[in-house]
């Protein structure tokens, strides 16, 4: 298993600071493999190690490294003295991050101290450096206090406000495609089909412009929600938050109002502009997925442009 940055990120974004939990080795049967992680901050959690005694300890573990600000490795035999059956051990490692934190992890892989001071093990050492050379996948492993893991490949954020007909044309289209993380988000779980594929997160949120601020900064957007007014609030926060790109539909006199109205709201016409309106290709008409269709475009050949700019660079 590879280290979820994105949702890590999300989460610090969201509470702050947060405890990672991971399955740094195993021996014998466990629950869950090496790379397994869970997220802990004072009030909730997300993802599981296993669940059962362990991860209940592990989560009260978690709690306390928060409050104390510590890392830590704690060795775990997993048999009848803790309710478990599996009869193995586990080893966890258990790091608070926060926003300077991230800020140092970098590169295909996370090679770092949990615990102690000794020099970092040269079988880890060779991992990474293989990883940073060839692109050969680092396995997690734990060696003297020290913890390496692979980092899943940077997927670029895709959040789209509205489940109607375009909304559900746009994610249809573009879920499919490789490197990309889509956060789709409207009012009820009703407004969504029935079927959402595995690589889209839905999420629900009675105002969905509240949850603007749990989107990475690097983010893009498209607002399609059943109301302008929601629209226009949804824009008002992006201007506020930050983002790398945002599309939103409408016709050119919608946009000569939200002009208008965000200019009242304290924008300035240099960040009002940086939000496209209308989004895909006019020229292909208006129907959802003829709207599916030019976004998908304009993302491909965006993409296309990154890849050959960073190979020139290279």
């Amino acid at each position: 298993m590879s280290m979820d940055m994105r949702g890590l990120e999300r989460a610090v974004a969201e509470h702050g600071r947060v405890a990672r939990v991971v399955v740094a080795s195993v021996e014998g049967s466990a629950p869950r493999e090496p790379g397994a992680a869970m997220l802990v901050w004072p009030d909730g959690q997300s993802g599981t190690i296993g669940g059962g005694a362990l991860e209940f300890e592990a989560v009260a573990h978690a709690r306390n490294a928060l409050a104390e600000g510590s890392d830590s490795l704690v060795s775990r035999s997993l048999g009848p003295a803790l309710g478990q059956c599996c009869g193995g051990a586990v080893v966890l490692a258990t790091e608070i991050y926060d926003k300077s934190r991230l800020a140092s992890v970098s590169g295909n892989s996370y090679l770092r101290r949990v615990t102690g001071q000794a020099d970092p093990p040269l079988a880890l050492k060779r991992a990474a450096a293989r990883n940073r050379s060839s692109g050969e996948p680092a396995q997690t492993q734990c060696q003297s206090g020290w913890l390496i893991e692979p980092i899943a490949p940077h997927l670029r954020p895709l959040w789209v406000y509205g489940a109607g007909h375009v909304g559900r044309a746009i994610v249809e289209m573009m879920a499919p495609l490789p490197s990309i993380a889509i956060t789709w988000v409207d009012t009820g779980a009703d407004r969504f089909p029935s079927e959402i594929p595995d690589s889209v997160t839905k999420l629900l949120a009675a105002n969905p412009a509240s949850v603007v601020r749990h989107a990475p900064s690097d983010a893009e957007h498209l607002i399609l929600t059943y109301s302008h007014a929601l629209d226009l609030e949804i824009c008002h926060q992006l201007l506020s938050h930050g983002f790398r790109a945002t599309g939103l539909i409408g016709s050119a006199t919608k946009w000569a109002r939200f002009r208008s109205r965000l200019r009242s709201l304290g924008h300035s016409d240099a960040q009002i502009s940086r939000i496209r309106c209308p989004i895909g290709d006019p020229a292909l008409g208006k129907h959802p997925q003829a709207v599916a269709v030019g976004f998908a475009a304009e993302w491909l050949s965006e993409s296309s442009a990154a890849k050959t700019e960073m190979e020139a660079e290279a």
